[in-house]
């Protein structure tokens, strides 16, 4: 049988399994479209400065272009996020957590970069892979597992995943080094699918779930779903998000997370107030993520506030036709008067002085 890595260090494992805030990494540019190393990094401080208790980089709030020939950024993005935590030297754990995309050939050499710098965990997409079949996507899956630890991810069809049903899921969480899934589907039954599979499975103590349902990160954080196993009461929640939403104010989602675990531990108390908070949440991710067009404007979005806040040059993707559509700059002036308990402006000045 094969030995499959593991997360060695246990202090990151058990922050994984507790559940933190893991903000999706976006990537600095300059106006002539070049990696902007300064403010790659500056960005990379400015998570760990938020509490955040970890990094995804590489994945698709990092533009997929990065992969492209002759823009090839990959590997540079990597480095500067694992070389900026070893300088900062976080007085707490902190979790690497690579994009990992492709064909299997690809996605294995991926993963090996990962390791190579120190990563603990690969997120490993299934999109554009819409051709290929459920079990060549699990061959897929258990190549990569030979080569790093899993961070599975469901990624919704609009912006390139693909559906998955429950049975694939259900073989999924028998990969013995899937340490946790991100549920991005946007969708409740395509949700229910994962975490009803994870709960009938026997490693369903050993899977942490990550909400990457940016149109409903609070009421998954505080739900639980509970099923019945084979005559036995079983109960899974989402014990943290892994989100490109908390790549902005993400001091606030800090706080957010520690919000709804101490609600789940005093008996629910603050629920509705958070719930409330919930809906405001997905009014300003409907505006950043430009919901209405397609998710057209998702990450020029979430750079308008980063830019806004210092964190970024300008707007600038690698798809020059990745720009904000009309309206959305007016949409989020609206969110950004709506909901300025959200913000996290002062925070951000502060770090950048």
């Amino acid at each position: 049988m094969n030995s499959y890595p593991t997360i060695t260090d246990r202090a990151v494992h058990s922050l994984l399994m507790q559940g933190t805030v893991i903000p999706a990494h976006p990537l600095a540019l300059n106006p002539a479209l070049q990696l902007d190393e300064r403010m790659q990094r500056q960005l990379t401080r400015y998570y760990i400065s938020t509490g955040a208790g970890g990094i995804a980089i590489g994945v698709h709030t990092t533009q997929f272009e990065i992969r492209n020939k002759g823009i090839d950024l990959l590997e540079p993005v990597l480095r500067l996020a694992a070389e900026e935590i070893s300088l900062a030297k976080p007085d707490r754990p902190f979790l690497k957590v690579a994009g990992i995309c492709g064909p299997t050939a690809q996605a294995i050499e991926e993963a090996r970069l990962a390791v190579k710098y120190g990563y603990h965990l690969g997120l490993l997409s299934m999109g554009g892979l819409r051709h290929e079949t459920e079990a060549a996507l699990l061959d897929r899956a258990w190549a990569v597992a030979e080569v790093i630890p899993l961070f599975g991810f469901y990624l919704q069809p609009a912006v390139g995943g693909r559906l998955l049903s429950y049975d694939f899921w259900r073989a999924f969480a028998d990969i013995p080094n899937v340490y946790a899934i991100k549920v991005a589907a946007f969708n409740r039954y395509q949700t229910l699918d994962v975490v009803r599979a994870v709960a009938a499975s026997v490693r369903r103590n050993e899977i942490a779930l990550y909400t990457g349902n940016d149109d409903n990160i609070v009421a998954d954080l505080l739900t639980p779903y509970r099923f019945t196993i084979q005559g036995e009461a079983v109960e899974k929640r989402f014990v943290g998000g892994l989100l490109g939403h908390w790549a902005v104010w993400t001091s606030k989602a800090v706080a957010l997370l520690q919000e709804v675990k101490e609600c789940l531990s005093n008996n629910g108390i603050g629920m509705e107030d958070l719930l409330a908070k919930g809906i405001g949440t997905t009014d300003v991710n409907a505006v950043l993520f430009d919901a209405k067009n397609e998710f057209h404007g998702c990450i020029p979005g979430i750079h308008e506030v980063l830019r806004r806040q210092g964190l970024l040059q300008g707007r600038y993707c690698l798809n020059k036709a990745e720009e904000l559509s009309p309206g959305q700059m007016e949409e989020i002036d609206r969110v950004y008067a709506s909901y300025p308990a959200f913000n996290d402006d002062a925070f951000v000045q502060q770090f950048l002085t």
